[in-house]
């Protein structure tokens, strides 16, 4: 007897509870519940692992992919405030109520016949995505990696392309000590015969090896494919095709362009299966929207939120704030994890901050606004950061940014960064639009 639920809530509390104690990693078990079901694509899939650039490598395939006339279905996680918000299907975000019947068919294989098998929350919640999916006559399936690559659940579904964007040290814990172990687990996805798009442009010398080693259809940034530009426009040329005069895409940041070069390669490895117009492509870079990734809030005082939370996506991020031009003081509201390397992360960005806003997050793994606070106090005794920026701590990340927002001036800016945690904690009840008091508001 399998077990249901009413709410998408009550079924994502059980896949919580379920959590299994000293799990054998690996895919078998996976596999074996998929089988079960019956899981399996009618259409082209295309699987994009990485440390940083994943979220908008897929918004960009799917923006093109839908310009172009077709159906595309996209798997990403985590989410920022909903479940929901992890699976889009023809560019809509999918009902909990869709989804529900899913997590009732992953349930009912799962103990099918008496033989239990043990699945994670990830395992359970992606094998109900996937099947949604594959059951939603789609021309073409976007999936975005979870942690690693290799170990990954969505590595039970053979890719036709695989795409690795940028590699950093993140989730060192379970992947590896450095860019060549973390680069190996991240190569798992790709297949022989097949093609991968690798999008950094300094690959560790282990996703190339393993390419070569199964031997896969190799896209190196640099070397098949690259792009150039200036302020107004750019172009991108591959194997055998080129696009020129193109307008920047909507997501901002410096990095998005070698995130695209990596999409327009993708485009041009599965052409055969998957065509897509120059039009498409166009109009599909130029309207493509993802919340979160350097989204900048117009208002005043202007909002700026980013889900940066490695050494390589703040870096990005410090980046970007620097070219945004002048503003008289910039606040930061900031939560974290406490397993990451925020030393080099925060040596980094301090020196535009004047303002902190520390926060916690409603998870165990976060570390508290007061420990969060101890560390920059430590930075500034021990790294020579400013010591003329105001900390504070806050119980959430709204009652953060309210703060910020109080103590702000019109012309002033708000940074909210360090976890997706963080930046959905703003997000809960929609995107703020942000007014200074003294405009008459």
């Amino acid at each position: 007897m399998h077990t249901t639920f009413p709410s998408l809530d009550e079924w994502l509390a059980y896949c919580e509870r379920l959590h299994p104690q000293n799990i054998a990693l690996g895919l078998d078990r996976v596999r074996e519940v998929a089988q079960r079901m019956g899981l399996h694509f009618e259409c082209p899939v295309i699987t994009v692992a990485g440390t940083n650039g994943k979220g908008s490598t897929c918004a960009m395939l799917e923006a093109v992919a839908l310009q172009s006339g077709y159906r595309p279905g996209v798997f990403t996680s985590p989410h920022l405030v909903h479940f929901e918000e992890r699976c889009r299907v023809g560019g809509e975000i999918v009902s909990a109520q869709q989804l529900m019947a899913h997590f009732e068919q992953v349930e009912q294989a799962r103990v099918q016949d008496g033989k239990e098998v043990a699945l994670t929350y990830f395992e359970f919640t992606t094998l109900a995505i996937l099947h949604l999916m594959s059951q939603s006559k789609l021309d073409v399936a976007i999936l975005e990696v979870g942690l690693g690559g290799r170990l990954d659940a969505t590595n039970m579904v053979d890719a036709d392309c695989a795409v690795i964007t940028s590699i950093d040290l993140d989730h060192m814990e379970l992947l590896g000590p450095d860019r060549e172990s973390i680069g190996r687990e991240k190569a798992g996805i790709m297949r022989a015969g097949r093609p991968v798009v690798v999008s950094d442009p300094v690959p560790p010398q282990s996703v190339i090896d393993h390419a070569a080693e199964i031997g896969a259809d190799l896209w190196r940034f640099g070397k098949d494919f690259n792009y150039d530009g200036d302020k107004q426009q750019w172009g991108w040329a591959g194997r055998g095709r080129r696009y020129a005069g193109l307008a920047y895409p909507a997501l901002r940041g410096a990095n998005q362009l070698v995130n695209a070069a990596g999409v327009l390669a993708a485009f041009e490895a599965i052409r055969s299966l998957l065509p897509v117009t120059a039009q498409a492509v166009r109009t599909g870079l130029s309207m493509v929207e993802l919340p979160g990734r350097f989204q900048i809030v117009p208002g005043q005082p202007t909002l700026v939120l980013d889900v940066a939370h490695n050494p390589h996506s703040v870096a990005a991020l410090t980046a970007n704030l620097d070219a945004m031009g002048y503003f008289p003081r910039t606040h930061a509201v900031f939560g974290a994890m406490a397993d990451k390397d925020w030393v080099p992360m925060l040596t980094k960005v301090a020196p535009l901050i004047d303002h902190w806003y520390f926060t916690d997050l409603p998870t165990a793994r976060a570390d508290s606004a007061q420990g969060l606070k101890a560390k920059l106090e430590e930075l500034q005794a021990t790294a020579g950061l400013r010591k003329d920026v105001s900390l504070q701590t806050f119980a959430s990340p709204q009652q953060a940014l309210d703060a910020a927002v109080e103590a702000s001036d019109a012309a002033d800016r708000i940074v909210v960064f360090g976890s997706f945690f963080t930046v959905g904690g703003v997000l809960q009840n929609g995107t703020p639009r942000l007014s200074a008091k003294h405009l008459g508001h």
